[in-house]
């Protein structure tokens, strides 16, 4: 596995890194500080994580060895019962080395928004809302709601998370576009297949966005509103709610978690200047024809991407046509399969690119 991972060079490079904190100077440069804080961070949960492989598969071979004729029967059913559990901690380790691009490894925000459709989209929403929290859950991912809209008769209007945890970015990244829904419509009395349509939006969280991202003051819009929704524990219900409107570019942030005025008022503005950056990384990639033909998907919003069909009980990932025949599962929150296809089949889509170009 050493060698596979690359772990010698990967603690090299650590004790780089912890040479380039420990000088004074660093605290002057806040973007630097950042930077090489989050690097660290990143390392360090892979290399712990291969440290807990090789410890425990180590220990497991050195109990079979010890009398592999004569073992005990409980210490083989402890062996045994651990390989799911050190399987699926390797397949993790193996999909986060793949993630090498510059925001992978960063924490993100996640959007729901329904799409033309009224109630049925709206309830779509959030389902989807459901099985990202089912699936964040069983990930031990950290999350809070920042904004939530209910719907005017069910479901909601829109919803953003944040989401904390190494490589969120990376994982959730190829959720972004349109999801759509085939089913029997509940809201319709007369039984008929009904076709809703949800968008999905995913940005890294960028502590250190570079300072030529200004946000002008006649650019913007400050609306106060009350706190709605649930939002989850804590959420106010006085009027310190705030949304923010880049007038531009049309980008919406909402922010109603924090009681104070003030406060969502500074988190609005450091999540809209993190929205903007984003943007203008995807328009710069946008014009890059190489970049374009060798990931999965092109990163638009308006892009169909997965449709989830009841009738026929199937999850169809359309860009590298990747189905799953237990839609329930998939709905909650059981979406490693799919997630997990994307990143390796976006990898080999780059190294043969790159071997061709």
């Amino acid at each position: 596995m050493g060698g596979h991972f690359d772990i010698d060079s990967k603690k090299v490079e650590l004790e780089d890194l912890n040479k380039k904190l420990s000088d004074p100077n660093i605290y002057n440069n806040v973007e630097e500080f950042t930077k090489l804080n989050i690097s660290l961070s990143t390392l360090n949960s892979i290399i712990e994580k291969y440290d807990y492989l090789d410890m425990n598969i180590n220990t497991n071979l050195e109990m079979l060895l010890l009398d592999k004729d004569n073992i005990d029967e409980d210490i083989y059913n402890d062996i045994n019962n651990s390989y799911e559990g050190l399987n699926e901690d390797l397949s993790s380790l193996e999909i986060n080395t793949l993630l090498d691009g510059e925001f992978d490894s960063y924490n993100c925000y996640l959007e729901i928004h329904p799409g033309a459709g009224g109630t049925e989209a709206m309830d779509w929403a959030s389902m989807l809302l459901r099985m990202y929290q089912m699936y964040f859950d069983k990930q031990g991912y950290k999350y809070e709601i920042v904004d939530y809209q209910d719907g005017d008769e069910a479901g909601i209007k829109s919803v953003m998370l944040h989401i904390i945890k190494p490589y969120a970015y990376g994982y959730l990244k190829s959720e972004i576009g349109v999801h759509r829904l085939v089913r029997i419509s509940p809201f319709n009395a007369a039984g008929k297949r009904q076709t809703s349509f949800a968008a999905v939006n995913v940005t890294p969280e960028i502590e250190d966005v570079p300072k030529d991202i200004e946000v002008k003051e006649e650019d913007i819009r400050w609306d106060i509103t009350r706190a709605s929704g649930n939002g989850g524990q804590g959420v106010n219900t006085t009027d310190s709610a705030v949304r923010l409107t880049h007038l531009p570019t049309g980008i919406v942030v909402y922010q109603q978690t924090e009681r104070s005025q003030l406060r969502n008022k500074e988190k609005a503005f450091e999540i809209m200047k993190t929205r903007l950056y984003d943007l203008q990384q995807r328009e710069k990639k946008a014009n890059e024809d190489s970049l374009r033909n060798s990931q999965i998907g092109t990163g638009d919003r308006s892009e169909k991407i997965r449709t989830y069909n009841y009738p026929q009980n199937r999850v169809t990932d359309h860009r590298i046509n990747f189905s799953v025949m237990n839609l329930e599962k998939v709905m909650n929150g059981d979406l490693d399969p799919i997630i997990e296809e994307l990143i390796t089949e976006d990898t080999k889509r780059k190294l043969q690119a790159e071997q061709e170009g």
